[in-house]
């Protein structure tokens, strides 16, 4: 079973342990980055990619699914923060404190950048509830990451 992260039918397809690197290392790079609503938004939408609670094979979202915003302005300044996010995890942004090597993360880093890049926010129909109305606000302490709060105690490395 794979989890699928995408735009339409261009997508990064990923195993379990696959998506638990991908999303560990983007929640280290989103928790860096996020200063407006929108980005912690896109910072709660990944942690509801967390296996760990939402089932295994059981995550992933479609960028045509999320409001980008309403005006070409916000659409661009959300699509750039992702590519920062994206591009800050691709620099191995504190993956030393990973407690393990993932090799494979770069690769789907490339991939996912790709298909961000060639998404064209103004295309949207964004599904309600596929970007969570209030993002993460909250700091696990303990990792120094945006934690999942208000949806669940804890964040994506206190439940692995």
């Amino acid at each position: 079973m794979a989890n699928v992260f995408g735009a339409g039918g261009d997508s990064l397809d990923l195993s379990n342990n696959a998506t638990q690197v991908f999303v560990e290392v983007l929640t280290l790079a989103v928790s860096a980055l996020a200063e407006r609503e929108w980005d912690h938004r896109f910072a709660a939408l990944l942690a509801l990619q967390d296996q760990n609670v939402m089932g295994r094979g059981a995550v992933g979202f479609d960028l045509a699914d999320l409001d980008w915003g309403p005006s070409a302005e916000e659409r661009e300044a959300a699509k750039d923060f992702v590519l920062r996010v994206v591009a800050l995890a691709a620099r191995r942004h504190r993956w030393d404190e990973l407690g393990y090597d993932p090799p494979h993360a770069e690769a789907g880093l490339r991939r996912f950048r790709a298909i961000v890049e060639g998404f064209d926010p103004a295309t949207a129909h964004p599904a309600a509830g596929a970007l969570p109305a209030e993002g993460c606000a909250a700091c696990c302490v303990r990792h120094r990451v945006l934690g999942a709060l208000p949806l669940w105690d804890g964040c994506v490395f206190c439940h692995g």
